[in-house]
């Protein structure tokens, strides 16, 4: 069993894969402007990245299942390094592209192996409170993405991606001198040895539908979609609505991201406890839409900052407990359900910023809208179906 020393490395990783997937959100306008593209590749830029873990995810899921946990992650932590200097390297907007897929690969190979670490090394009793410290971790990341590259762009457009290849090759060496393997040898072999047929990426879908966990999948899958649809237009409609700079947009998603994960870290195993898990994930939905709604009644800063940081900390709180359910439900498909969570966070990280985009030029409100109705609808299919069903929660 790995000590739990390793803990503080895993949370880093987490920070760092997605840290990478926010990071050119406030940049695109720059970007776009140099390469002398549009909105449509805008769209493309922030969707490629979720193609390619998504297609990615379910395999590396199993493999870590197989060879191991910390392979994934320093192969992850890798790609990752090398995407963001392909980036700051890019002439032209192909390459760019090409670098966005790599790093959707990189986190493929490293989101659900971290998962999977945490799950195998703490115990029930143990796993809310890990979960809720991973999911922070993971959300704050993609979070104070946009905010830590809209603040160095000012050193230069590529300064962030020179930064995030320098900190990500800093973790690939931690990792590879500090973190033990989670899964014994024995493990490995056994399940090596096992010589399962491998699935594709759609055909494990197709098996997630009919599983006990398939609603707490479209549920991860909701939540991502809201929040990939917040952030893919968020600049567009805070410049175009309320005349905000790339500094205020910087500062703003910064500031309201530490809040909420502060908020998360205080709250999320507090109010877990006292209403259910099921309960809380409902009403973090349903908070999240009003907040969506909320956004578009003002341009005074400090409204959108509230309003913002409700949002971020709604959907902070929902990530560990989205976690943990699935975590209890997989017994001993941890790296698959793993996976599977990942490919769902992926699919909502494609169609999210892409139909938001869309939406976007029919109408500068709608994208919110909608993803306020998705949200709202995501809170009855919670409330009327993982009420039915019997899941293995501490809190239930």
């Amino acid at each position: 069993m790995a000590a739990k020393s390793a803990f503080p490395l895993l949370l880093l990783n987490m920070f760092l894969a997605n840290l990478s997937m926010g990071l050119v959100i406030p940049i695109l306008p720059e970007l776009l402007t140099s390469f002398q593209a549009g909105g449509q590749a805008a769209g493309y830029l922030v969707s490629c990245f979720g193609l390619t873990q998504f297609l990615f995810s379910p395999v590396a899921g199993n493999l870590s299942d197989q060879r191991g946990r910390k392979p994934m992650i320093i192969v992850g932590l890798f790609l990752f390094a090398f995407s963001n200097l392909l980036a700051a390297l890019a002439g032209d907007l192909t390459l760019l592209l090409v670098s966005r897929l790599i790093g959707g690969i990189g986190s493929a190979a490293l989101i659900p192996a971290i998962i999977a670490y945490v799950a195998d090394i703490t115990p029930d009793q143990e796993r809310s409170k890990a979960m809720s410290w991973l999911g922070a971790s993971m959300t704050s990341g993609f979070i104070i993405g946009p905010g830590v590259g809209g603040l160095l762009s000012e050193l230069g457009i590529k300064a962030p991606f020179y930064a995030s290849t320098l900190v990500g090759l800093l973790a690939m060496i931690c990792s590879l001198r500090m973190l033990p393997e989670s899964l014994t040898l024995d493990v490995r072999r056994l399940r090596q040895q096992a010589k399962e047929k491998k699935e594709n990426v759609f055909r494990q879908i197709g098996r997630s539908i009919h599983s006990r966990y398939f609603i707490l999948l479209l549920i991860v899958f909701a939540i991502s979609f809201g929040l990939t649809h917040f952030e893919a237009i968020f600049p567009l409609f805070v410049v175009q609505s309320y005349g905000f700079t790339t500094r205020d947009i910087s500062i703003l998603l910064t500031v309201c991201s530490l809040i909420a994960t502060v908020n998360q870290l205080v709250l999320t195993e507090r109010i877990a406890r006292r209403f259910g898990e099921k309960r809380v994930i409902a009403a973090m939905l349903l908070l999240s839409a009003v907040t969506l709604i909320g956004l578009i009644y003002s341009g005074n800063f400090l409204y959108v900052m509230v309003v913002t940081m409700l949002f971020f900390t709604f959907n902070n709180i929902l990530r560990p407990l989205m976690n943990t359910m699935l975590s209890k439900e997989a017994g001993d498909e941890q790296g698959f359900v793993a996976g599977m969570n990942n490919a769902y966070t992926s699919l909502g990280t494609i169609f999210g910023p892409m139909l938001a985009g869309i939406l976007f030029d029919v109408h500068i409100n709608l994208p919110y809208l909608f993803g306020a109705f998705v949200l709202v609808l995501s809170c009855f299919v919670s409330l009327t179906r993982l009420r039915s069903q019997s899941y293995r929660t501490s809190h239930e």
